[in-house]
């Protein structure tokens, strides 16, 4: 057992340039956090880990710090979601064959970047060294037994998922000596999900069937040597996940496999290089950064192979991606990629339209190939708007004939909003229709921007008068976005409460008036001229960060990390702070910006202050920590805040480098005085994506008092 610990050990040996030293995935598997723990490989479709059974809403990932009782090693985990899935095709190593569980200490786990270690006891003395690591579609067991063992034994558990998932059909079948293979079809909430499996040993095995088929039992001589599995998985065939095994990991070297994960993280994390004497700073940079790069996950075969939206097998010419929280990742973890992730775009663009092919929209919520449908909106528009607007390898009549055709359906809502211009509360026991209303204002006005690209008036004048929607729901006498009826009339005042986050309540969805009334990135000056005037919307914006209040007895969990009531905790409150530099007050920004980055973000298993959701809570601290966000949903304007390191150089790929330099920067001096782009003064307090990726130096000279830097209406976006 000491062999294996030192062997993992030897890879912290590297110098300082090694940047999954700077890694804890620790953090945010405590408090609603909600993150994947285990091993994998950037965008993987595998995410090896353990996972225990489930007891509530945080144990959406299939781990939780508090808990201390691990049912199997799945395959596959979800990171950051507020609902839980997955778990698929797990091993338990075990020391007799009614053993269905495992009580651990946490003391015992050892984990980074592609690899994660247990030492497992019974009555307190070891009896298994479990580790795990994993190439992009297979995961590698190496299980090292006590010498007093006479027998090695798993137990393969086809049942248990991760708590809302439930099999419909499994398999399982020993076809060599040293090989089985099946398959695990389940319902949860991806309604019609298809997993295949093969696990090759590295000595010979007895699997004997218990319980129905849906659990096994593996037995082997305990010889003194560590018994290795390895196991392809596909969602096409069994013969595709023996090919996936075959072309990633062939041989039995753990320890190569180890070491190509730890390479495969180092290179991604390594697309950025800040500068900073803080290390706990550091250790939560890289952390976000590798919590942006657990989903989406390639969900295609070695040979091109993928299951469609249609439940159909098809083969295409791209990397198809799966498990895309697009009404999260919109919002940052998107235009992070656009950065330092451009050789991914086409791909990424290819899996949303070959999705609007075999489905007949853009995608909602996807996973493992199924429409969930899951939150408001048309988030696909704002993405692959992005990708095209930022000139990536994407036919622009294709996407807008995808975004165009699916913001015209009439489901969730959109039949009415072709009908009234917004979205009445009163009809069809429609709920959240202001959340739903903003975001589709949004999302349309991004569809304007691809028809005014590609020449398309007709569409584009549509799109546009729709994406200012958003009036419809502002109610000038309150000055909040409230639910109107289908007479024009908004909802009573004694039945509105703007603090009210009431879960699924009849206006809002995972937040309340106060949080709402901002959702309008696309277009900040027509919020404010709905305000009345500049100093009216600054008035109403400094008090989003004073109010306090009662959210009430069904708030949402969602609703946290509170600044008044402004909630990091959730996306729709991602944007706001950004809004003070379209009024020519980037200064109040900086301050809140750096309130943010310092008390929501820790080294510390609680160390969000909310779910991940899929890379977006973290994609906003490695974006606001660089110093710069992209408020408009799509097109590329980057925002100037206040960056927390020294420097920060992004590798935006074609050899340029793209770097932010804060000079006299410091917890004190968080202002911008002046700044300078490729040694020529700049006073604009954004930046294109364009000049961003041309690569070159943007300096800002910190300060600790707010300056005139940014202020001027021609320095405004």
């Amino acid at each position: 057992m000491l062999t294996a610990v030192l062997s993992f050990m030897s890879l912290n040996a590297a110098g300082s340039d090694h940047f999954t030293q700077w890694v804890n995935p620790l953090i945010g598997t405590g408090g609603h956090g909600h993150v994947f723990l285990g091993a994998n490989v950037p965008f993987g479709y595998i995410q090896l880990g353990p996972t225990q059974p489930t007891r509530g809403w945080d144990w959406c990932s299939g781990y939780h710090t508090t808990d201390s009782v691990l049912i199997g090693f799945g395959h596959q985990h979800l990171s950051g979601t507020g609902i839980g899935d997955l778990g698929d095709v797990a091993l338990l190593p075990v020391t007799n064959r009614d053993q269905q569980q495992v009580i651990f200490k946490h003391s015992d786990e050892i984990v980074r970047p592609g690899y994660y270690a247990i030492t497992l006891r019974e009555n307190g003395k070891p009896y298994v060294y479990a580790e795990l690591t994993a190439t992009q579609r297979t995961g590698m067991h190496r299980y090292t037994f006590a010498p007093e063992l006479k027998t090695a034994q798993l137990i393969l558990d086809l049942r248990q998922g991760i708590g809302w998932d439930s099999p419909k059909q499994v398999k399982m079948k020993q076809l060599s000596p040293r090989m089985i293979a099946g398959y695990r079809h389940s319902m949860g909430w991806a309604r019609n999900q298809k997993d295949f499996y093969v696990m090759e040993f590295s000595q010979d095995v007895t699997l004997e069937k218990l319980k129905n088929d849906t659990t096994g039992i593996i037995t082997t001589a305990n010889n003194g040597e560590p018994l290795l599995v390895k196991v392809g998985m596909s969602a096409v065939s069994i013969e595709n996940a023996i090919g996936n095994l075959a072309t990633e990991n062939p041989g039995w070297d753990f320890y190569a496999i180890m070491k190509g994960a730890d390479k495969a993280w180092n290179d991604e994390l390594g697309k950025v290089a800040i500068e900073t004497e803080n290390n706990d700073d550091r250790t939560v940079f890289y952390t976000a950064l590798y919590h942006t790069m657990i989903a989406p996950s390639v969900f295609n075969d070695v040979c091109g192979e993928y299951r469609g939206a249609d439940g159909e097998v098809h083969e295409g010419d791209f990397t198809n991606y799966t498990t895309l929280s697009l009404w999260d990742t919109y919002r940052a973890a998107h235009p992070l990629q656009t950065l330092i992730h451009r050789e991914k775009q086409r791909d990424m663009a290819q899996t949303f339209l070959h999705i609007f092919e075999q489905q007949g929209k853009l995608p909602v919520w996807h996973l493992m190939g199924n429409e969930t449908d899951c939150m408001v909106g048309n988030p696909a528009a704002p993405v692959l708007a992005d990708l095209v607007l930022k000139g990536f390898d994407v036919d622009p009549k294709a996407a807008l004939n995808a975004m165009a055709t699916s913001a015209m359906l009439d489901e969730r809502s959109m039949g009415l909003l072709k009908k009234y211009g917004y979205i009445p509360y009163d009809l069809e026991g429609e709920k959240e229709t202001v959340a739903r209303g903003l975001e589709y204002a949004l999302a349309d006005w991004c569809i304007a921007r691809v028809a005014q690209k590609v020449g398309d008036k007709e569409k584009f004048d549509y799109f546009d008068n729709r994406s200012r929607s958003y009036q419809h729901y502002f109610d000038k006498k309150t000055r909040f976005m409230r639910g109107k009826d289908s007479k024009g009339n908004f909802r009573d005042t004694k039945d509105f409460d703007p603090l009210s986050t009431k879960h699924r309540n009849d206006d809002y969805c995972e937040g309340n008036a106060w949080q709402y009334t901002w959702l309008v990135p696309h277009d900040v000056h027509g919020l404010v001229k709905l305000f009345g005037s500049e100093k009216a919307f600054i008035t109403k914006l400094d008090s989003l960060f004073i109010i306090e209040g009662d959210l009430g007895e069904e708030a949402s969990p969602d609703v946290s990390g509170l600044i008044g009531q402004y909630a990091h905790g959730n996306e729709p409150s991602h944007h706001i702070l950004y809004m003070y530099n379209y009024v020519g007050q980037p200064y109040k920004a900086a301050r809140l910006i750096r309130q943010v980055l310092r008390e929501q973000y820790r080294n510390d298993v609680d160390g969000l202050s909310g779910n991940e959701d899929v890379g977006q809570m973290s994609a906003w601290y490695v974006l606001s920590s660089i110093g710069l966000y992209q408020e408009e949903p799509a097109g590329g304007k980057y925002i100037i805040g206040s960056p927390l390191f020294k420097q920060a150089a992004l590798n935006v790929g074609d050899g340029k480098t793209f770097t932010v330099k804060a000079i006299n920067n410091s917890d004190v001096n968080i202002y911008v005085q002046s700044a300078k782009l490729n040694g020529k003064t700049y006073n604009k307090n954004y930046i294109d994506y364009k000049e961003i990726v041309a690569g070159g130096i943007l300096e800002l000279v910190m300060g600790p008092k707010p300056s005139k830097w940014g202020t001027g209406k021609n320095a405004r976006p």
